[in-house]
């Protein structure tokens, strides 16, 4: 008879030296960023709740625990094989692996702990305990610390790769700051999952669906609609209005042709947010949460304790924010959804902040709109707002200051706040004027010791961004040249052969020896942004070793950016040659690429980057 053994067991218990692998029909690692972000929210505020200043390290034994929830296996062959539970074990090795570097960067005793739930050895054989083979080259890159290509692999690896990138950004260690190795200790011991195991594939299954078959509880937005509806007295106004909402909610779950349970919960998040938070929790330890966490959290029971401040609670209010603001905050959020999928006339700059995967922007672009306002001046703020967005987060990535959901969350609610119902032309002025204040800039970051675009190379945490900044630099020059926009094309991944970063120098330290003292001062002076272009997957590939005299002739043949390095692009271009005289670019051809060439590439990049980036930009609105 199959034996099902349910055990609670801390992330340590459940990981160290353990193997946990997936059968080959198992769905892929699809985690999105959004998803990342609320485990990282929610255990940093489970944490913080508990930490006090001045806690030794043994106190964490005493604070309180955070549940994960359940997962399945099934037990064979000496592996536990995740029958459900895969995204949330993936999510945590990833985490740790986090941990675990930033651990060895500090030389924190705790990374002696951190490595066995990652990383063991099985009779002499060393193995990942997420044992998947097809995704340990990933698994190990990241591990080691080392760059990884996510090009030609599947969508879990890139996912994993991509969801790394998120932890990385977040940057915990920052944000923790002394209680970072509390809360290593924290989320090894304290923090726990209930193992449900069997030594039977149907016995296992048969679980999972079980499980997973219960009545479906009310969710926030059906409480949220039963409250708003519960003063209406009257049964077909009632049935009217609830009609009204159930449209709005089904409209929103089904956008783009893909189902999604949870967009209209995150529709009303960002609706309530943008528009009615007032308080942010304090940022130390301890801390109450406020109207910006509270809605995150329980929107439909931070609405019944904030009426007065909604406006709601009566018959007539109540029919008033379910028929009228409800449905005027929806279709605009869908409009925001649209844009960020589709490169759109007028909204590109929110295409921009989607493609940078800023979390942000859908409840921050709810904020200066007034449901008087019609669909012109709707399009303008959004476009307004948005604009700020891109030049706000493009200044910060080039000086490698975090951007992620946690480190911008205070930013953001203020924002949310100053800006809130602001007419148009008042919007654009306190937008202009929050940016002309700004400190950062792409020449640098004063405050910081940051270089700007000086300094900016290609890591781990820079890639997306420098990848975003190519794709911009060339689909400008292109477009003030007389060509059509390509920016899309240029950051598909999808397409049959995607455009890569490449670097104008070859990776042959040997080769330049004569020209950098050190392999250091090499590797960082070629992955420096002003020594990269984009490029066609295909001929990438083909460009690898090549010398740069070689490679100036295909460039020649690419798009402008790159073909701007050779002496073809300066003949039969007029519109290019106009474009140059108008800007005052400093464009040039160059026959050999060294030092000297790249310092006045770098002049030009951090031209075209004042002149994308302006805030000029924000007088067209």
């Amino acid at each position: 008879m199959s034996i099902i053994d349910p055990h609670y067991r801390s992330v340590q218990q459940l990981l160290k030296n353990a193997s946990f692998s997936i059968d080959e029909y198992q769905r892929e690692y699809k985690w999105e960023k959004r998803h990342v972000d609320e485990l990282l929210d929610d255990l940093c505020a489970k944490f913080w709740s508990c930490y006090r200043p001045g806690d030794e390290t043994p106190r964490v034994a005493e604070y309180e625990g955070y549940f994960l929830g359940s997962i399945i296996v099934s037990k064979r062959g000496g592996k536990s094989y995740l029958v459900d539970g895969q995204q949330r074990i993936t999510s945590l090795t990833l985490l740790l692996i986090y941990l675990y570097r930033r651990s060895i960067d500090l030389k924190l005793p705790v990374r002696s702990q951190i490595e066995p739930l990652i990383f063991s050895d099985s009779y002499g054989q060393p193995k990942f305990n997420l044992d998947i083979p097809e995704r340990e080259p990933v698994i190990r890159a990241l591990f080691e610390d080392q760059l990884f290509n996510t090009d030609g692999h599947d969508e879990s690896i890139q996912t994993m790769h991509a969801r790394y990138c998120d932890i990385l950004e977040r940057d915990l260690q920052g944000e923790l700051e002394a209680a970072f190795t509390h809360f290593i200790y924290w989320l090894m011991g304290n923090v726990g999952l209930i193992e449900i195991a069997t030594d039977n594939d149907t016995y296992a299954y048969a679980i999972f669906e079980t499980m997973n078959d219960r009545g479906k509880p009310l969710s926030p937005v059906d409480m949220l609609k039963a409250f708003l509806l519960a003063p209406i007295g009257d049964a077909a106004t009632r049935k009217s209005i609830n009609q009204v909402w159930k449209r709005e909610v089904h409209e929103l779950a089904s956008w783009g042709g893909e189902q999604d349970a949870e967009r209209d919960s995150a529709c009303i998040k960002a609706w309530l947010r943008a528009q009615y938070a007032d308080s942010t929790r304090e940022r130390k330890a301890g801390a109450s949460d406020r109207d910006w966490e509270l809605i995150g959290s329980a929107f439909h029971r931070w609405t019944r304790d904030n009426t007065d401040r909604l406006g709601v609670g009566k018959e007539r209010e109540n029919i008033r924010l379910m028929s009228v603001e409800f449905p005027f905050f929806a279709k605009a959020y869908k409009k925001i959804l649209d844009a960020s999928r589709s490169y759109t006339p007028g909204l590109e700059a929110v295409f921009y902040n989607a493609h940078n995967e800023f979390t942000w922007q859908n409840t921050v672009l709810l904020a200066p709109l007034d449901p008087a306002d019609n669909d012109d001046t709707v399009r303008r703020k959004l476009a307004a707002t948005a604009t700020y967005l891109d030049i706000w987060l493009m200044r910060r990535a080039a000086n490698y200051i975090r951007v992620g959901y946690s480190s911008t969350a205070y930013a953001m609610f203020l924002l949310c706040r100053d800006i809130r119902r602001k007419p148009l032309e008042g919007l654009v002025a306190i937008l202009k004027s929050k940016l002309e204040a700004d400190d950062v800039s792409f020449v640098g970051a004063p405050s910081r010791g940051r270089r700007g675009i000086d300094g900016l190379g290609l890591n781990q945490f820079s890639r997306r961004y420098i990848y975003h900044m190519l794709a911009r630099l060339t689909a400008h020059i292109e477009a003030q040249s007389g060509r059509p926009d390509l920016f899309d094309q240029y950051v598909d991944r999808e397409r049959a052969n995607p455009c890569d970063i490449e670097h104008i120098w070859a990776d042959d330290y040997d080769r330049y020896k004569s020209v950098f003292p050190t392999r250091e001062e090499f590797h960082t002076a070629r992955d420096n942004v002003a020594a990269l272009l984009l490029l066609p997957a295909d001929v990438n590939r083909s460009l690898q070793d090549k010398d740069y005299v070689d490679k100036v002739v295909v460039y020649a043949r690419q798009n402008l950016y790159a073909a701007s390095l050779s002496g073809a692009a300066y003949e039969h271009q007029p519109q290019f040659k106009e474009f140059r005289a108008r800007s005052g670019l400093p464009f040039k051809p160059y026959g050999t690429f060294g030092k000297a060439e790249q310092a006045e590439r770098t002049a030009l990049v951090k031209a075209l980057a004042n002149d994308i980036w302006s805030t000029i930009r924000l007088d067209a609105f």
